[in-house]
């Protein structure tokens, strides 16, 4: 359940995991932070610099945001009752990778939660700082004193993990991409920091942009629509994710290549046939909590658009294991 980059993005995915493990990218101090007082710069553009505007009111450090999804079709802990949601694809994360693609990851080990870091080190090298495994309450407890137990159960609903309990995910979630946003950063919350409510804000702003892209319903109203009998043709897909919102996304499959299945013997197409993920990248003018983002294409910094087989036919989108959706 965690990022991994596809071979063909890897090159641009991994050019730079840069070592981060203080409480502040920045240094700055907790004051004069009033975000009202600013008019909302868009990232990734020349004014989004740290010497040039509030970074707490800008995102200036991973200006390139990614609000990424699964279609899974079990959890895996069915008998404890952490079920897929009916008729939604789910939430994965929103990831602040760097303007040109790249990216890093636990850039404050302060605020580390994650009960199976992923990597384990801070640069995903044995030369990065190790990330120890968190063994303390659960991350969703944390919403707990904030009295956001809709926000909990919203959770629990459409950000459910597989193979692991979903608090762990969401730990995971939050340790090694949210602590790498500059809007996020600690001194932003000013000198009154209640403890955990950069979580909260996170988790918010999180659920907020996956409500944007309501990635089923899109795909639904083209006839696209989950089956273990009909497949589909990656184009297709692509248009009218593309058409709904405003730029291709990144689209990421699992299962056999297309290559290696009866269909696809001895063709040249070695993508991937079970549709599985996607990312909508985009820019984000102000503070990503605020929401107003600018599409992107997923392939505008020079990566992939995905690793699925293009030949026509080729897409398998499985239903749902019985029992594992509500």
């Amino acid at each position: 359940m965690f990022r991994s980059l596809p071979v063909a993005v890897v090159a641009v995915g991994m050019l730079s995991l840069v070592e981060q493990t203080t409480a502040s990218l920045y240094n700055e101090t907790s004051l004069n932070h009033t975000c009202q007082l600013q008019d909302p710069i868009l990232s990734c553009s020349a004014q989004a610099q740290p010497q040039l505007t509030d970074s707490c009111c800008t995102e200036t450090y991973g200006g390139l945001v990614l609000s990424t999804q699964y279609w899974d079709t079990y959890t895996g802990l069915e008998a404890q009752g952490q079920l897929l949601p009916r008729n939604a694809w789910t939430l994965h994360g929103l990831w602040p990778d760097y303007c040109d693609g790249s990216y890093t990851q636990y850039c404050d080990l302060s605020r580390q939660y994650d009960p199976a870091p992923s990597p384990n080190t801070t640069t995903g090298t044995a030369s990065g700082t190790p990330v120890e495994p968190y063994t303390g309450p659960n991350i969703g407890t944390f919403l707990e004193p904030f009295g956001k137990f809709d926000l909990l159960a919203f959770m629990h609903k459409y950000w459910v993990a597989q193979n692991q309990a979903s608090p762990d995910f969401w730990g995971h979630e939050f340790s090694k991409h949210a602590t790498c946003y500059s809007t996020f950063d600690l001194p932003c919350y000013g000198p009154q920091y209640v403890e955990h409510e950069d979580v909260v804000d996170f988790f918010e702003t999180a659920i907020a942009w996956y409500r944007t892209v309501p990635t089923y319903s899109w795909l639904a109203a083209a006839g696209i629509v989950p089956s273990n009998t009909t497949t589909y043709t990656l184009g297709d897909i692509q248009d009218t994710l593309t058409d709904k919102f405003g730029a291709v996304p990144y689209l990421a499959c699992v299962g056999p290549q297309f290559n290696a299945t009866a269909a696809g013997a001895g063709s040249g197409d070695a993508g991937y046939t079970v549709l599985n993920e996607v990312w909508y990248y985009h820019h984000v003018s102000g503070r990503p909590q605020e929401r107003h983002g600018v599409p992107v294409a997923a392939n505008a910094t020079g990566g992939s658009l995905g690793n699925c087989a293009s030949s026509a036919g080729a897409i398998s989108y499985y239903l749902r294991s019985n029992g594992s959706e509500v």
